[in-house]
This record gives structure tokens, sequence and C-alpha cells, in this order.
């Protein structure tokens, strides 16, 4: 596993590592999360995308009994359709940090972008989550969440398969949608869900 050199403040106190889970799926909400860890991370953190669901629980659990501060911030699929996934997720990430029960004094934020309207200092670190425990831990927490989300969400949805995929453009996805159309939970502002959306519908037309 990747780790950054040379970020002695890293792991420090006040610290805050943020991350999102959720920006490519055709359905369901985009979820970030903000962590400060202790003087001693959980062992084993990682990429979400790299462990298994039962690493990720484990982490889950000891993240939050262990990090000094832990919160996320959901945003659902009719306010990306309100405005556009790219800001969707920056103002998810800007609450999640907001919402932190201790104020930070750095931000480490995943990806290529900072977030916009924080006052606190930040650096956006492309593949942070595999370099930096922080930005792994929150990471976790926001992969975590939204899959038992959209775990949930399958129950009221059982069509879609959502505990399945969680969302992602799968090819058992797409079958449904193009067989039932999109629920509330799917994103309309996605091209791929507008197509099939069309097509389910010429298809109805056509058979009426």
């Amino acid at each position: 596993m990747k780790r950054a050199m040379g970020m002695a403040t890293m792991d420090a106190p006040l610290v805050a590592g943020v991350d999102e889970a959720g920006r490519g799926p055709w359905a369901g909400p985009v979820v970030a999360a903000a962590v400060i860890l202790g003087p001693a991370a959980p062992p084993g953190l990682a990429d979400s995308k790299t462990l298994s669901a039962a690493q990720r629980e484990r982490l889950f659990t000891a993240i939050v009994e262990q990090a000094l501060a832990v919160s996320y911030r959901v945003v659902s699929a009719r306010r990306i359709d309100r405005t556009d996934i790219l800001r969707a997720t920056l103002a998810a990430m800007r609450e999640a940090v907001l919402a932190l029960p201790v104020a930070p004094a750095f931000v480490y934020v995943d990806g290529q972008q900072t977030i916009p309207g924080l006052s606190v200092p930040q650096q956006a670190v492309v593949d942070g989550d595999d370099l930096l425990p922080v930005v792994s831990a929150a990471s976790i927490v926001a992969k975590v969440v939204r899959d038992r989300i959209m775990t949930a969400w399958d129950a009221v949805y059982p069509a879609y398969g959502f505990a399945r995929h969680k969302g992602y453009g799968t090819r058992e996805h797409a079958a449904a949608l193009a067989a039932h159309g999109p629920c509330p939970l799917h994103r309309r502002s996605f091209a791929p869900v507008r197509r099939l959306a069309k097509e389910q519908e010429t298809a109805g037309s056509v058979s009426k």
C-alpha cells in the first residue's frame, strides 16, 4: 500500500480527512465524511475500494470508537439533479467538515479540488484515500454509510437490486431501469438514466 512521506502533520490531532462515496452511481445519494483521527489510527486503514465489505464494517466500527471526531452528510438524488454531481459532492464535503464536533486546524481532501466556502486551510490530494490514513478513514465511513443506505432502500424498491449494486450502472441495474423506469432514487440528470427511462416510456407507448 502506498503511503505519503514528508507529511508530518497528516495524522496529528485536529487534522481532518474528507472523502466521498457515490459520485458515479445512477441512483441514490452521494455521501461525504470527515474524520479527525486520534493519536493511534486503527490498523488496516486503506482506500475503501480496496477493502471487502467485512473489512470496511470492521474498520468503520473502529474509526467511530477511536477517532476524535467523525461526521458525514448525505445529499439526495433530487439535490444532485438540481445542481450537478460535482457541486453536490463539494457541498456534502463542506457540510461534513462543518458538522465535526471539533473544529479541525487543517483539512486534507481526496481528489483534485479543495472545498469551496471553507475557511479552514486545506489541501487536495490525488489518491489521498490511499496515501493518507485520515482520508482513508473518511473514505471508509462514507462508503459504509452509503452502502447501508442503499441496502435499506432495496427493501422499498426491490425491483432494482440496490442491495447488490448500490445504484451503480451494472447490467442488472440497466435491465431493471429499462423494464420499470426510474424510481425516486434515480438521478434523472444522469444521461444513462434519461436514456433508459425514455426507452421504457417508448416501449410502454408502443405496447398500448
